[in-house]
């Protein structure tokens, strides 16, 4: 099938032409797709030597469908699967619609001038017989925090409290 040909088929549904789509970009990464039309749900199973990924592929998987606009996709069925099981190590069960809907809400959350507080505790607790001091457990809760935030973006506002072994911080959008 020449490529305007696969996706003409597979915005209207069929599930060869959608599992070619997804094998184009799956096959180098050792992933084969298997896709069918069961009760009215588009289901997809991932094989591969190892587990897949669940998560980077349920989004995967998610995103290309979104994108190919299937009108006739409303539920889709993902399994991750090693090759050689007979059954799958995983499964994720999503309406595209509700996704669609999500994805606006966060976008216009994300786009809102309200600042958006995210507040990160953590509770250290060491032996002080061993040398660990107040001082080292703001070291580490520090550290775990910045690993955390790390993706949080546009930041104006960071309050650090450190009492007892436990620290709060908190970063304002």
């Amino acid at each position: 099938m020449t490529q305007p040909n696969i996706l003409k088929l597979a915005k209207l549904g069929d599930s060869q032409a959608i599992a070619s789509l997804m094998n184009r970009h799956l096959h180098p990464k050792g992933i084969t797709a298997k896709v069918a039309f069961k009760d009215a749900c588009l289901e997809v199973i991932l094989e591969s030597a190892q587990v897949p990924n669940q998560q980077i592929l349920v989004a995967f998987v998610r995103k290309g469908l979104m994108a190919l606009g299937a009108a006739s996709v409303e539920k889709v069925k993902v399994y991750g699967q090693q090759t050689g099981k007979e059954f799958p190590a995983w499964s994720k069960e999503f309406n595209l619609g509700i996704v669609e809907a999500e994805l606006e809400a966060l976008d216009n959350e994300q786009s809102s001038s309200n600042p958006q507080t995210l507040t990160i505790c953590i509770n250290l607790s060491g032996d002080t017989a061993r040398g660990l001091t107040n001082q080292d457990f703001e070291i580490i809760a520090n550290q775990i925090s910045t690993d955390i935030l790390s993706s949080c973006t546009d930041v104006f506002i960071q309050k650090i409290s450190i009492s007892n072994g436990s620290s709060v911080i908190t970063k304002e959008r």
